[in-house]
């Protein structure tokens, strides 16, 4: 297993801890700094949004790395409260969707890839449906903190120890050439990740980039809802449950509803679709199910985006 590499970003967390409190203080004054210059002004940084709040886009990597180490030493326990454990049944079912295995070993980047509950997933399945001990996985995320969870569960496993799964700390709209070459990889999965990096479009670039011809990009993402009393029940228990939750679980309400809000800022099925082909990947058409560029899970509450590189 390869060691945690060092970030050079700042850590942050939204915790009302006082050096958390600092760090949110030392964040806010840089986005304050900004807000206040003249619209005119050229200088100023291009913005995104985090949550529904609108950010400079230098500022907003620090903020989403501030809310996942607060949320990594609780992250699996919040997501079975939050989605009732389902998340472990839509990442069971993009698993098989994807098959490792199926035609011998491969090589996966995992990406976002944080506790390793994705890459757990597609070892266990290359190994127990076609006896394959080869397939291996590179789990990356930008957030130690995450990582270091990510080990820790490996270590309870046969896979500790093994070429069989590395973890890596990256950013995914800028992977080190040496690290992440060219054409190196069969598959590259981001599960519940996408969402939080600040250029969608510098992340899917980069997955066309270390694909090898052929090789598969596998998002599994959160979607729109497009049954009225679904998406209705759906707003009320995110907005009003899961933040809820976050306090009472992870005393940390406010990163709970940053997640909220991340997923209602996400763009549609439709629209992401384009987004990965614009990148360069052959998508199906524009629907859910067989031959569609994506697949609903319950209803479109979440989605399994998929594209190819030629």
């Amino acid at each position: 297993m390869s060691t945690l590499r060092t970030s050079s970003n700042l850590a942050r967390t939204c915790l009302k801890s006082s050096v958390r409190s600092s760090s949110m203080r030392a964040v806010s004054a840089r986005y304050n700094s900004t807000a206040s210059n003249s619209p005119n002004d050229s200088s100023r940084p291009a913005q995104t949004h985090f949550g529904f709040r609108t950010v400079d886009e230098n500022v907003k990597e620090d903020l989403v790395k501030g809310v996942f180490s607060s949320v990594a030493p609780k992250y699996d326990l919040m997501n079975d409260a939050m989605s009732m454990g389902v998340h472990r049944l839509w990442k069971d079912d993009f698993v098989s969707l994807l098959n490792p295995g199926r035609r011998g070993p491969i090589k996966i980047l995992d990406m976002a890839g944080g506790t390793g509950d994705i890459a757990l997933r597609m070892l266990d399945h290359a190994r127990e449906k076609y006896a394959d001990r080869d397939t291996s996985v590179l789990v990356s995320d930008i957030n130690p903190d995450m990582l270091k969870e990510g080990m820790r569960n490996v270590r309870k496993t046969m896979y500790h120890n093994t070429p069989q799964v590395a973890f890596q700390v990256a950013n995914a709209q800028e992977l080190d050439p040496e690290i992440f070459p060219d054409n190196s990889f069969d598959l590259y999965t981001i599960a519940f990740g996408i969402r939080n990096c600040t250029s969608i479009p510098s992340v899917l670039k980069e997955a066309h980039r270390v694909l090898k011809p052929g090789g598969t990009f596998a998002c599994l993402e959160f979607g729109k809802v497009d049954n009225p009393l679904l998406s209705q029940l759906y707003e009320v228990y995110s907005f009003s449950v899961i933040p809820m939750l976050g306090s009472i679980l992870a005393s940390d309400r406010e990163s709970y509803q940053y997640l909220v809000e991340s997923i209602r800022r996400f763009p549609s099925q439709p629209a992401f679709a384009q987004m990965i082909r614009d990148a360069g990947f052959t998508t199906g058409q524009d629907f859910s199910g067989q031959g569609g560029a994506w697949r609903d899970l319950w209803g479109g509450i979440a989605s399994v985006h998929l594209g190819v590189k030629a």
